[in-house]
């Protein structure tokens, strides 16, 4: 309980400091560097991704896009796979939210494999990445081919570089079901998230490294 109550008042704290922005459409003309870092604060700790343009440039420049604009702080972590994934990208705001969902990319082919620490977008069907991400716990060699939804699949855009020990101490204990309850996370942000899965833990704030 005392762990719960430290994490919620932390996320309460940064969460003032360091909020999303809602965009402007002109964020979407942003390109990414060939290749760009940045690092991402957490309540179990840092850790660092290095993006390379090359594996996927759409999806690139969407990550960029995102953390010039504040996306990715204050996201619960609602989704750890023990041994498979890791999902986060559900902004603390439905217009937020709603924003970037009116905006998929194009589907890319994979240039790179799903490797341990490798990053990709989730994804439905086809042309439906927008900013949800999940990082590879082991080599998941199926994500490389499997066909879901009619494409052959998931593209990896990033890499840990720092921190995969932190990635691997966030709260596991709900598993998949949070996932099942993304539309309201959509519609009412974090809130839903502490009252129906207390003990997830949060990217704190996501910045590029300079």
């Amino acid at each position: 309980m005392k762990k719960t109550i430290h994490i919620v008042v932390l996320f309460l704290l940064t969460g003032i400091t360091f909020g999303q922005t809602l965009p402007d459409e002109v964020v979407l003309k942003l390109k990414a560097p060939r290749v760009f870092h940045a690092v991402f604060h957490t309540t179990k700790g840092d850790f660092t991704i290095e993006v390379v343009r090359s594996w996927s440039p759409l999806g690139a420049d969407r990550i960029y896009q995102l953390l010039k604009t504040g996306f990715y702080n204050n996201n619960g972590i609602f989704r750890v796979q023990t041994g498979y994934v890791i999902q986060f990208g559900i902004g603390d705001s439905k217009e937020i939210n709603a924003f970037w969902d009116k905006k998929p990319l194009k589907d890319e082919p994979a240039k790179t494999l799903n490797r341990k620490g490798t990053l990709s977008y989730a994804r439905d069907g086809a042309e439906s990445r927008t900013v949800q991400l999940f990082i590879n716990l082991k080599d998941n060699v199926k994500l490389d081919t499997v066909n879901y939804n009619g494409l052959r699949g998931f593209t990896p855009v990033a890499r840990i570089t720092e921190g995969f020990d932190v990635v691997e101490k966030f709260y596991n204990g709900y598993g998949f079901e949070p996932t099942n309850h993304q539309d309201s996370v959509m519609l009412y942000g974090n809130a839903y998230l502490k009252k129906h899965f207390p003990e997830i833990d949060y990217i704190l704030r996501a910045e590029l490294v300079k």
